[in-house]
């Protein structure tokens, strides 16, 4: 399907908005054994845990933080060694499932903000861009995106090396919907994506306004 795309911004962030909520802040305070967690106003919650936080061996609060976030996917030796691994590696970029990538990076900033940079400084790209299909009925989603994307970066990208079938159509592409953390629309087929430095450099967009094609993968055909 012939497609438009069209690059109109792109910056670096570290710091994910609203990765964590109000509720969130105060759960942890309970964890980290803050007292009398009830009748710290709003404004404060945050300096509150951050100042608990402190009162911990980093490797204890990740574990802390990791087993909140985690626990319902992994188990307590698997978060007891991404809690040591954090401190020295980027496991956000680094951890095997890409399913998790994008709650490790909150973790990992929650940590990063608390401990004032003892854990790896990581980042993110947020790209305002212009995606328009030739069929106006198609759905503009993660997987579609990012396939549109990927024909305006260089070949030494990673996705490119990675799931350069997938990006094709040959295979499927399940893993799209975690490797664009998010994608966000905002009318007149404008669209604001997030994805992780992992995937995706500056230096690694070599086109940014251009047609391409994008064909959505055919189990059916695939099998032919």
């Amino acid at each position: 399907m012939q497609t438009f795309v069209k690059i109109s911004d792109l910056k670096t962030k570290d710091e994910l908005k609203d990765a964590w909520s109000l509720a969130d802040y105060r759960e942890l305070m309970n964890r980290f054994e803050v007292p009398d967690p009830e009748t710290v106003k709003d404004n404060e919650v945050r300096d509150f845990l951050f100042m608990a936080i402190n009162e911990f061996e980093p490797e204890e609060s990740a574990v802390i933080v990791l087993d909140y976030k985690l626990s319902g996917y992994l188990n307590e030796g698997q978060i007891d060694n991404l809690s040591n691994e954090m401190l020295r590696e980027k496991m956000p970029e680094k951890y095997s499932e890409i399913d998790f990538h994008k709650t490790l990076f909150e973790v990992n900033q929650l940590l990063y903000k608390a401990y004032n940079g003892k854990f790896p400084h990581i980042q993110f790209n947020v790209l305002d861009l212009e995606i328009k299909a030739s069929d106006n009925e198609t759905e503009i989603n993660k997987e579609f995106a990012l396939k549109a994307l990927s024909h305006g970066l260089n070949e030494n990208n990673l996705l490119w090396r990675l799931f350069g079938d997938q990006l094709e159509s040959k295979v499927a592409f399940p893993e799209a919907d975690a490797i664009v953390w998010d994608l966000n629309e905002k009318g007149d087929d404008q669209y604001e994506l997030i994805i992780s430095e992992k995937w995706l450099t500056q230096g690694e967009i070599e086109k940014t306004e251009y047609e391409c094609t994008v064909t959505p993968y055919n189990e059916n055909e695939a099998d032919d």
